[in-house]
């Protein structure tokens, strides 16, 4: 079975960064296309950014861009999405997703396109 686990929430003020690792529990973690998601109380799940297998194709939200950058290390098995410029709306849940993919550019944006979630790291961001 595969397991994630996201890590690097917590409390910052306005303007401030935060950088949030999620590490998959797979082998061949190059074969998987990652994601983030977040989710804010009462709000429905939200899609942030996403990252093809080999790290070159990434895809954002609009209100993320420019601030948010994905990334990911397939030696260490791990992605990470750095939020700078943070804003009290980006007040969420994060989660990491993964999609077991047959192409090395693929990006999936759909939550329903994800094959497997992490349970979540918090992120609150005050005025």
């Amino acid at each position: 079975q595969v397991q994630l686990v996201e890590s690097g929430g917590g409390l910052v003020q306005a303007g401030g960064s935060l950088r949030l690792s999620c590490t998959p529990s797979v082998r061949a973690f190059g074969l998987w296309a990652m994601g983030w998601f977040r989710q804010a109380p009462g709000k429905e799940r939200e899609f942030v950014a996403a990252i093809s297998p080999n790290g070159e194709i990434t895809d954002y939200t609009d209100s993320v861009k420019g601030r948010f950058t994905i990334s990911r290390d397939n030696a260490k098995n791990t992605v990470y999405v750095q939020m700078n410029s943070l804003k009290p709306e980006d007040t969420a849940v994060y989660s990491c997703a993964a999609d077991r993919v047959w192409s090395s550019t693929t990006i999936s944006l759909r939550a329903g396109d994800y094959d497997y979630w992490g349970q979540g790291t918090q992120v609150t961001v005050s005025s």
